[in-house]
């Protein structure tokens, strides 16, 4: 691994007009700023890469998301992966994708001190209660930057909101819309429809596109960018024994019912299986982590959410208070905040460490493969259908974010999220108007508005209290 990375450093500069210095400056900024969920965290990075700094082009950028979300793990952190390996071969991915994850680990490590040791006190939960106002907005910012950018036609626009339907009213899995919406575009893209090329079609978003060629990075593809097998299996290889060298340890010597055994196992398996983003699993990890381990109190995974949604970074880092929690209770007699902290590094380890897997064993051919026609018509569908998958959380989040009882009607074949009137919380509506207003109207930084809603709800709590 050692000699992969340092030829990778060496020979990173001559790919790109970007420093490789000035590109870890960016990448900590990126991950110091990437709240709100995938949808936000997908936003800043374009913003950033693309818009401000103008690294690569919108198609590339799209491309890559593409890939990243058909993936499974978080596919933010698997796109500044991706972006940092296309940019500076595999050291840039490593540290892309690792200083994405760093500043929400440690936040959460940190919260999660806190919880274990004070419980839901009025100033935290003061504190969540703002951030969510304010990440509310970011969200509903981020579904508007994002479909400006890539329902550019009726065809994807109708894409986006089948996919919406299809999951706020009729529950349909994410995989299943995902597989149909691929099938659209492929067969689309295939018989060479404009409808299905991606940065085609009419009605282009407002403002200037970057394109491939105008970027610093250029339309060409780079040496190391293209399929190389020899190097796919090496780095592989090197990543799965990662991966699997510490849960195979640690079956070894501790055996299946240990709790950091059991945290192994079941973390590298929900590692494979989280197609759809975090949303797509958290109600399995809940249940089994309260009812099957006993990790966690019924309702604790939703403070958990709380910290994760509130803080920079994937949203999936909720694993990581479970895993902390988890060990906090089951010491296996160690000190219950020494097994705490070693859970959650743990947890982390063995969830993020497929994301580079995934990565860098795929990127080379996917990138070989941007210009086909059909291959970009499919990936082109799945942003689309991704875009009605994002407000479909949207919804979600604002229905838990403004409403405190929310309950599941069931009829005519519909499955619905409907929230009790009665339960309207007029100063998360009114925290969460003022976020939208500031941020849609007087284009207000995303850290000024999570500050001056944090304060505010820490406000409303010493004023209830």
């Amino acid at each position: 691994m050692a000699d992969i990375v340092t030829s990778s450093s060496r020979a990173g500069a001559a790919n790109t007009a970007v420093p490789f210095g000035e590109a870890v400056k960016v990448w900590a900024r990126v991950a110091a700023l990437s709240f709100g969920g995938p949808a936000g965290q997908i936003a800043v990075m374009h913003r950033i890469i693309v818009d401000e700094k103008r690294w690569i082009g919108e198609q590339r950028f799209l491309h890559a998301l593409n890939y990243c979300m058909l993936l499974p793990g978080p596919e933010a952190q698997q796109l500044a992966v991706y972006i940092g390996w296309l940019m500076h071969r595999t050291v840039g991915g490593l540290v892309a994708g690792a200083l994405f994850i760093l500043p929400g680990f440690l936040a959460i490590l940190a919260l999660s001190y806190v919880y274990a040791t004070f419980g839901s006190v009025g100033l935290i939960a003061g504190l969540f209660f703002g951030l969510k106002a304010a990440v509310l907005a970011i969200v509903l910012q981020a579904v508007v930057r994002i479909g400006k950018r890539a329902l550019k036609n009726w065809a994807m626009l109708s894409v986006a909101v089948a996919a919406f339907l299809a999951l706020f009213l009729f529950r349909v899995p994410f995989p299943i819309v995902i597989v149909v919406a691929g099938l659209v575009g492929l067969v689309g893209g295939s018989r060479g429809s404009t409808l299905f090329k991606t940065g085609g079609g009419h009605g282009a978003a407002k403002g200037p596109v970057l394109s491939d060629a105008e970027s610093l990075f250029g339309e060409a593809t780079p040496a190391h960018a293209r399929p190389n097998l020899r190097w796919s299996l090496s780095i592989s290889g090197v990543l799965l024994a990662l991966w699997l060298t510490p849960v195979a340890a640690l079956l070894i010597t501790l055996g299946p019912d240990n709790v950091f055994s059991q945290i192994a196992v079941f973390f590298s398996q929900m590692a494979v299986v989280t197609f759809g983003g975090a949303y797509a699993v958290l109600a399995y990890v809940a249940q089994e982590a309260v009812q099957h381990y006993g990790w966690l109190q019924p309702g604790e995974m939703l403070d958990g959410l709380g910290m994760a949604e509130t803080t920079p970074g994937p949203l999936i880092m909720v694993v990581q208070f479970v895993g902390f929690m988890g060990a906090y209770r089951q010491t296996g007699g160690l000190d219950p905040m020494l097994a705490a902290t070693l859970a959650a590094i743990l947890t982390t380890w063995v969830t993020f460490v497929p994301c580079f897997l995934w990565i860098f064993l795929g990127a080379p051919f996917i990138e070989q493969l941007r210009d086909n026609r059909a291959l970009t018509g499919a990936l082109s569908a799945i942003t689309a259908a991704v875009v009605g998958v994002i407000a479909n959380l949207a919804a979600w989040f604002a229905l838990h974010t403004l409403f405190r009882e929310v309950i599941v009607w069931q009829g005519f074949g519909l499955t619905l999220d409907v929230p009790v009137p009665a339960s309207l919380s007029w100063p998360a509506l009114m925290l969460a108007a003022a976020a939208v207003v500031a941020i849609f109207r007087f284009k207000a930084p995303m850290l000024a508005v999570l500050a001056a809603c944090a304060a505010a709800g820490i406000g409303w709590s010493l004023l209830m209290h």
